[in-house]
């Protein structure tokens, strides 16, 4: 499919990262918080995943594509009215992203980090290529990413590291 990420796994071929994440949780003995057993709570990781794939996806790239990749590939300037446009749609799902799925509880799914977290984070981390903090304005959601990095240790950096360097350069032209 042309795609990252990619697993290959003995021949065996997923290309969609929440698939990856379900695939790697069931086959390898990780903590139930991850991806749970539990019906009812692994009813809410896959409900945030599937709606993930139509809301927190394609809205937090679309700023990232509008005001970092198209600006580099193209050397053309931003098109505001188009960052304006995705930047309300993104406002629109981190809304609700707030009132269906954090609510009054620390991580999206429950008590627990689970592999709804990590697709979550690294969507929402990916304006910060363009030196753009969309949760600057959002103190549950902030405070939400701090536990996620806070759960997941060096490792929330090292993932990141390639955006806080588009970050850091970005800093550096301004």
């Amino acid at each position: 499919m042309q795609k990252v990420p990619v697993l290959v796994d003995n021949g065996f071929i997923l290309t969609e990262s929440d698939a990856i994440l379900k695939y790697l949780a069931n086959k390898y003995d990780v903590p139930d918080h991850w991806y749970p057993r539990q019906p009812e709570k692994r009813a809410r990781v896959d409900e945030y995943t599937a709606w993930h794939h139509s809301n927190t996806r394609p809205h937090a790239a679309k700023v990232f594509i509008l005001e970092v990749l198209l600006p580099t590939q193209t050397g053309s300037p931003v098109n505001e009215g188009s960052l304006s446009r995705a930047l309300s749609q993104l406002d629109d799902t981190l809304d609700k992203m707030e009132s269906m799925f954090l609510r009054r509880q620390p991580f999206l799914c429950g008590d627990d980090i689970t592999v709804a977290d990590l697709l979550a984070v690294c969507e929402l981390m990916q304006p910060l290529g363009g030196g753009r903090d969309v949760l600057k304005d959002r103190p549950p959601l902030q405070r939400w990413r701090s536990r996620v990095q806070a759960a997941v240790g060096e490792h929330f950096d090292r993932a990141h590291a390639i955006l806080y360097a588009l970050r850091d350069r970005q800093r550096a032209r301004l």
